[in-house]
């Protein structure tokens, strides 16, 4: 959204640049001149004023959001590639297992990069085992317990349950730093987490549906 954004304030100066008027033509911050911002899928497009289309440009000044979605983010991918790795050993589904598989071959990448980038603006990374109450869909220890002490069918059924809520939590953190944060790299990142979890969740979906129907058949 942001990035069109550009596009379409460029646009209007180069335009503004081709007028017959041979006298220069210099901005004024008080212009009136409206801006169209074009919205996020599903959305409509916004009109800006001048004011307001020179700040909805992200920056790569980080602020309290971006480092808090961040920091909350690691632990969040850690406890998914954690479920993950259960599943080689305890599902039945090969399509669930294929699914485990991508979670840790995306979200491990993801894990780096945020790293790196909280080590690049000087702020703590958080421990493995770090606290996360209230963090949404995260996992309780109780039912990582009965994850790992469970097999084949009721294995599948559990992870399925607990991964699409996981997924929803991260979407919606996704969502929260997108409103809050400023660092366009977060803006990205953020977006792609909640394009690539709300794909899984499908996914999974899916999967739930064909265990229901192969329990009553």
């Amino acid at each position: 959204m942001r990035a069109a954004l550009v596009v379409v304030v460029a646009l209007a100066v180069a335009l503004s640049g081709c007028s017959p008027d041979p006298a220069p033509q210099t901005p004024q911050a008080g212009s009136s001149a409206p801006v169209i911002a074009p919205g996020r899928p599903g959305e409509q497009a916004r009109t800006l004023s001048p004011a307001e289309a020179a700040t909805v440009v992200p920056s790569a000044t980080a602020n309290a959001a971006d480092v808090t979605y961040v920091q909350n983010m690691i632990v969040h991918h850690r406890q998914a590639v954690d479920m993950a790795l259960l599943a080689p050993n305890r599902a039945e589904s090969p399509q669930l297992k294929s699914l485990a598989d991508r979670i840790q071959d995306v979200q491990g990448p993801e894990i780096q990069f945020m790293t790196t980038w909280l080590r690049e603006q000087e702020q703590t990374v958080p421990a493995h085992h770090a606290r996360h109450d209230g963090m949404p869909g995260m996992a309780t220890p109780e039912q990582l317990e009965a994850l790992k002490a469970a097999k084949g069918k009721e294995f599948d059924r559990m992870f399925l349950q607990l991964m699409i809520n996981h997924h929803l939590g991260a979407i919606e953190m996704s969502k929260q730093v997108l409103t809050g944060g400023a660092h366009i790299r977060i803006e990205e990142l953020a977006t792609d987490v909640s394009v690539e979890q709300a794909a899984e969740i499908r996914r999974m979906q899916a999967m739930q549906s064909t265990q229901s129907t192969q329990a009553t058949s």
